[in-house]
């Protein structure tokens, strides 16, 4: 039950989306779950992996990001769009951060991955492809990907977001390092952008019982 297991960013777009758009998405989910038992294939491949792999690439220097979108549009001509979106939020946000500093980019040795349980729920949340960058003893980053064209990351889904991102890496990594990267808007939010209220893991837990209770609903249909 893949909700069960989800990725931050996945649960955070559930979170928020509007009604509609949820019930899209929690029944494309339960359609690809239905797949997975039967051991038919999935949907095609996951987007969006490639496109943060090509991202990095970009902020290493290693590759020019819009020649790596030509290449990715001249192959799939039907994510035209798509591709080009990512690539103009992502450089907007990438460009203006640059202007600021000079120096090269290296990832941190330290990992940056992790599993968050929610023991009130019985969920566990994936923290996952979290870019943890330095340019030298004083500057670090952990830049955590979201990638959804609707709902965009509005102030909630933040602190949300930066909350889980702590909890899950905060042991081994400053919060105050931490950055939601909304990519199609070219936004980043972090601890300076949002204060943390206080009552975001209750936030989170009860929207998280929400979609399971909605996911268990619509399977039903099936």
């Amino acid at each position: 039950m893949s909700v069960r297991l989800v990725h931050l960013r996945k649960l955070l777009a559930l979170f928020y989306a509007p009604p509609n758009l949820r019930t899209k998405i929690i029944r494309d989910d339960i359609r690809s779950e239905i797949r997975k038992e039967s051991g038919r294939s999935g949907d095609g491949g996951d987007f969006y992996g490639p496109f943060w792999a090509n991202a990095k690439a970009h902020m290493f220097g290693t590759a020019d990001l819009r020649l790596l979108t030509e290449e990715r549009v001249s192959s799939n001509g039907g994510r035209k769009r798509l591709y080009q979106a990512c690539q103009d939020g992502f450089l907007s946000w990438w460009d203006d951060k640059r202007r600021w500093r000079n120096e090269p980019i290296q990832p941190t040795p330290i990992p940056a991955k992790a599993r968050l349980p929610i023991a009130s729920v019985g969920g566990v949340v994936k923290v996952e492809n979290v870019f943890a960058l330095d340019s030298g003893s004083s500057f670090h980053r952990l830049i955590y990907p979201y990638f959804a064209e609707e709902p965009h990351i509005n102030e909630e889904a933040a602190r949300l977001g930066l909350w889980a991102l702590t909890a899950s890496l905060g042991t081994k990594h400053d919060p105050k390092d931490m950055r939601i990267l909304d990519i199609q808007r070219g936004a980043s939010w972090g601890a300076i952008d949002v204060r943390s209220t206080g009552d975001e893991e209750q936030i989170f837990e009860r929207r998280y019982a929400f979609i399971l209770s909605e996911w268990d609903r619509l399977r039903m249909e099936y």
